[in-house]
């Protein structure tokens, strides 16, 4: 356990809001002061990260949520991942001399999705009109926010880039030719243009007004400023090449964010939500099916077997993350039997007390190509050279530039809001010009290869790693999450794993050091496998460190505080609120009452 935590446990009745930026946080809480519901203040949380976090989302980014409605009793996804392009075949990609998706550019776009998911989220669930939630972003991008020094410092590296390859983002990113200042007041003119056009939109009723947005999204002004630049625009990415988009109207026009069932698995009383086999978040499940066989409560949370027993399981079940995920709607997944008990009695078999150095897909009946697919994968050389990583929010940690920021709201009716914004980085792809912002990279997770669950196909969606949570327990709730790739589901599942064996309180999970795994092969460009290798923070000691080394581990030790950037937000069965926020990289911040 830590020796202290870095900041109190909110507590209160009202209302609690945690995300990856304090004027964020401070936006919904204010929502909720106004009268507003959870889904109210979660778009207006999430607008507001568009404004001040551009270098980890977008509107025209992708956006999983996972939420309660106190009215209905019901756990819901909203799914806002846009999918591929009609145009979008391996076909075309081959012919242009690619073997992997670039992480970058133009032709990188699938269907941007983030704002007509809120939109939807908004219409179906919110109380406040498009005016009121809106315009705290509006004022934000009008006006001016300190610029975080991250975001001044991402501009700076991508200053020459932008200038010779991507004009139209140096005209917004880099006003009158100079890179903003850490700190300093930044605006964003056309995107607060943009955004207050959209929240002009009429209609004989707030959810109608709140559709004529959307429609003036897919097929009205925006649309019209995407597609304009896009008919004439072939711009340099990661591969070193110039490539156009193939993203066409008729793909933004005909999609439309949806509602689904989530999946859920119980562990030790509590019963946890993910999303499907679209996002990587069933791995959170796989993983804690095979860590049920443990006696994890027995163990030192910061100890080296308690370490070592998580690594090793989260690499079998991201191992079959990579055999057998992507779209439900167009692949035959294996679900059912990756989380029955049958199945995970084996894999804990695996678990022993060196580390593996292999990848281990499981060997499903029907499915073994997939997993003899993987394994070879894994072992290919792309010929991609040495790339930056396209998935920015491990940049402190790997010292690349490229992802992703992350919300928990409850009001005081118990409406709960768990979401993972991503896509649509300034570093992705060029601003469109007028707009503000730029499109997503969301396709550099299809695989070239025929034949898999994640091969590019038409309409198909990308397995993202976007991966919020909800978990519920004799009527008490917790939503939480986490920015970080495919780390996301590796911090969320140590967090609640210290949460529910050994005590833990919200803070004192966020506080204590974490650890991941890099064996698996990468979602993001250019699909890098590090067999063996993790990384973890020094405040578990020199000891631990060494005898995770003494098991084979390829340890990493990173610099203190910079690992994970969770939130968390619970309501107690009795009404009572609970939040807390990571205070790595000293942004995200916790508040309520």
């Amino acid at each position: 356990m830590p020796a202290f935590t870095t900041r109190p446990e909110i507590r209160g009745t009202f209302g609690v809001v945690t995300s990856t930026h304090w004027i964020a946080s401070a936006v919904g809480m204010g929502i909720l002061e106004k009268g507003g519901n959870a889904f109210d203040a979660a778009v207006a949380t999430a607008l507001t990260l568009q404004v001040v976090e551009p270098h980890l989302n977008g509107p025209a980014g992708d956006m999983p949520a996972i939420f309660h409605s106190a009215k209905t009793g019901e756990t819901r996804v909203l799914c806002a991942q846009g999918v591929a392009p009609q145009a979008a075949t391996i076909d075309h990609f081959r012919n242009l001399g690619l073997t992997l998706v670039p992480g970058s550019g133009l032709l990188a776009t699938v269907v941007p999705g983030a704002f007509d998911g809120w939109m939807l989220l908004l219409r179906d669930h919110g109380t406040m009109s498009l005016r009121e939630v809106m315009q705290p972003a509006i004022d934000y991008a009008r006006d001016g926010h300190p610029m975080l020094p991250r975001v001044a410092d991402t501009i700076a590296g991508l200053a020459t880039f932008f200038a010779a390859e991507w004009p139209t983002s140096a005209a917004v990113w880099m006003p009158g030719g100079k890179t903003p200042q850490q700190n300093a007041l930044f605006a964003n003119p056309d995107l607060a243009a943009t955004y207050d056009r959209l929240a002009a939109s009429k209609g004989p009723n707030r959810e109608a007004q709140i559709d004529a947005a959307r429609a003036a999204w897919r097929e009205g002004f925006v649309a019209d400023a995407i597609f304009t630049y896009l008919k004439d625009a072939k711009v340099m990415d990661v591969s070193d090449a110039s490539h156009a988009a193939v993203l066409a109207p008729a793909d933004l026009a005909d999609w439309r964010a949806t509602y689904e069932a989530p999946l859920s698995y119980d562990y030790h009383g509590w019963t946890v939500y993910k999303t499907q086999a679209w996002s990587q978040g069933p791995v959170l499940l796989q993983a804690l099916a095979i860590l049920r066989g443990f006696d994890l409560g027995a163990m030192d949370p910061n100890g080296a077997e308690f370490i070592h027993t998580v690594i090793e399981a989260i690499k079998l079940a991201y191992a079959d993350r990579e055999a057998f995920y992507g779209d439900p709607d167009h692949s035959e997944i294996p679900m059912e039997v990756l989380l029955s008990e049958e199945y995970n009695a084996e894999r804990r078999k695996l678990i022993a007390e060196r580390a593996s150095l292999d990848q281990r897909p499981g060997r499903v009946r029907g499915f073994e190509a997939l997993a003899d697919a993987y394994i070879a994968r894994a072992a290919r050389d792309f010929g991609v050279g040495e790339v930056a990583a396209q998935e920015p929010t491990m940049s402190h940690l790997t010292e690349k530039r490229g992802d992703t920021v992350h919300l928990d709201v409850i009001d005081r009716w118990g409406n709960m809001v768990s979401a993972t914004p991503s896509g649509g980085w300034l570093q992705s792809s060029p601003v469109i010009p007028g707009l503000g912002f730029p499109l997503n990279s969301r396709a550099q997770m299809f695989w070239l290869d025929e034949g898999l669950p994640t091969s590019l196909a038409p309409g198909r969606r990308p397995r993202t790693t976007l991966t919020p949570t909800l978990a519920e327990k004799d009527g008490a709730r917790i939503a939480f999450g986490t920015p970080g790739g495919d780390q996301q589901d590796q911090w969320q599942l140590i967090w609640f794993l210290r949460f529910v064996h050994h005590g833990l309180d919200l803070q004192e999970g966020m506080d204590a050091a974490l650890f991941h795994s890099m064996h698996f092969q990468g979602s993001f460009y250019p699909r890098e496998t590090r067999p063996g290798e993790m990384m973890i923070e020094p405040g578990v000691g020199d000891a631990v460190i060494t005898d995770l080394r003494a098991r084979g581990h390829k340890v990493i030790v990173a610099d203190p505080w910079t690992v994970g950037r969770l939130t968390a937000a619970m309501r107690d069965a009795d009404g009572t609120l609970r939040a807390a926020a990571t205070p790595r990289l000293m942004q995200a911040y916790a508040i309520g009452r």
